[in-house]
């Protein structure tokens, strides 16, 4: 590596940063998987007093943007979950026992609510934990999508979106009789060799488009390329245009700070097993702007006094909910947009992680901490001199989050990221070339960091040597 970088990025200076951070000990609040864990074929018992692993023996994990590690909180508050299940059945549901941590189930979701409200920036009347992402932008969607063929009818997203965000406004387009091709616009980078998309194209399409676009739906942070958008300005220039806008906040919930509310945001949805760590699969959860979610019946002039949503009973007023009389009236805000009562599985492991959160001190210290991790690692990466490799995602700091993007030279990747496993590191790769590294300020350290900054050059010149040996 260069002598440029020595001293910024060194051993040395990783452990000096490392014994600094006021956050250190939120690591040890999480099971990092050792090297010899990801390399047994074998079904392992976790011990419940599982030791934190040393440098030496853990894995490299940069891969939250993906799936975030467990919490040790995690398997005990689930016991607790199966001990009160076990122990009360269905009074679970209804009686408070002295001494537990836990809500009863009736109200899971509610304390759920309260604890994720801060980190997107909203009141708890406008958040509702439940379903998951995809599930809950086609509940958005089918409540505020009402298109006018003659009039408003177009949904504006990306064209490199998630599939499923693709896959979710194509359905929804054809499920009110139209077609993607006229019903439809996305949204390319300026260039075919870019992979960002600047906010001021962005507002020329939606400018372009004003008049006959019904809803937007972006992402906050961009998965393939980790660009955090300007969701406020965006979200205001398409609000002025008559435009309701959703977004996507898979990779932005728990890595960035966020101010839906005053953000003046219409709705937004998530998941919960990237780096809000309640695992795979997890609950997801969406946002409604109070102004979206009121509710005020006027059955004299036959008005529900309700924006029309697919309801279910676990929506409904819960001084009614039991009365089985099936008359819907929701709850006003989010809360009344949900459906089935929640998995109170999910729900606890969620839960768990947020406690964590609320241990770290909110979403501004994390994000002090991970700008500095993601610089540190952007320093380490800049000194990998002549590497057939560059960084693809906002060099800017406001333009992205814990994730940088690295673009490999054609050909590289199966290579890279078969090394990568044998030296221990965990990382995701999105074909056909890029490598997603992402410091979770939660459990990541600079020494993570610098440990991975090494193994990336190893694996490069494993690589290379490969391709000239072919």
């Amino acid at each position: 590596m260069s002598n440029l970088h020595v001293d910024v990025f060194s051993m040395e200076h990783a452990a000096a940063l490392d014994a600094a951070c006021p956050l250190r000990h939120l690591r040890e609040q999480f099971l990092i998987p050792t090297k010899a864990d990801l390399t047994t074929t074998a079904f392992l018992e976790l011990e419940a007093e599982r030791q934190q692993s040393d440098d030496e023996s853990s894995s490299i994990y940069l891969c939250g943007n993906s799936l975030g590690l467990q919490p040790r909180l995690t398997s005990v508050r689930l016991q607790q979950y199966l001990t009160t299940w076990q122990t009360q059945g269905v009074y679970g549901h209804f009686k408070p026992l002295n001494q537990s941590p836990l809500p009863v189930w009736l109200h899971a979701d509610e304390e759920a609510a309260r604890r994720i409200a801060p980190i997107v920036g909203a009141p708890v009347s406008e958040v509702a934990v439940m379903e998951t992402l995809t599930a809950n932008l086609h509940f958005l969607i089918a409540a505020f999508y009402r298109p006018d063929i003659s009039g408003r009818h177009k949904i504006i997203l990306e064209s490199k979106a998630f599939p499923s965000d693709h896959y979710v406004v194509e359905s929804q387009i054809y499920h009110h009789n139209l077609s993607p091709a006229t019903s439809m616009i996305t949204i390319d980078p300026a260039t075919s060799s870019e992979a960002i998309i600047s906010t001021a194209h962005i507002l020329a399409i939606i400018a372009e488009h004003a008049s006959t676009t019904a809803l937007l739906l972006l992402p906050g942070i961009q998965f393939y390329s980790g660009q955090l958008l300007n969701i406020p300005t965006i979200t205001a220039a398409a609000r002025k245009a008559g435009i309701f806008v959703i977004w996507d906040l898979a990779h932005a919930v728990g890595n960035v700070p966020l101010q839906l509310h005053d953000w003046n945001v219409d709705a937004a949805a998530w998941c919960s097993y990237k780096y809000l760590n309640a695992g795979p699969g997890a609950i997801g959860g969406l946002f409604i702007h109070e102004r979206n979610g009121g509710v005020s019946p006027t059955p004299e002039s036959g008005d529900r006094g309700f924006t029309n949503r697919l309801s279910g009973w676990w929506g409904s007023d819960k001084s009614t909910r039991f009365t089985m009389d099936n008359k819907f009236v929701p709850i006003p805000g989010a809360a009344g947009f949900q459906l089935s009562n929640p998995s109170i599985l999910d729900i606890t492991s969620l839960n768990a992680s947020l406690q964590v959160f609320e241990m770290a001190g909110g979403m501004v210290p994390l994000r002090e901490k991970s700008l500095r991790l993601t610089e540190f690692l952007e320093t380490g990466l800049d000194g990998l001199d002549g590497k057939p490799f560059r960084i693809i995602t906002p060099r800017e700091k406001g333009g992205r989050g814990a994730q940088l993007s690295l673009r490999l030279e054609d050909g590289l990747l199966d290579d890279v990221m078969k090394r990568l496993v044998e030296l221990g590191v965990v990382v995701d790769e999105r074909r056909p070339d890029v490598v997603r590294v992402a410091p979770a300020p939660l459990y990541n350290s600079y020494t993570d960091v610098w440990r991975f900054v090494n193994a990336f050059e190893d694996a490069l010149d494993f690589a290379v040597e490969r391709t000239r040996k072919s």
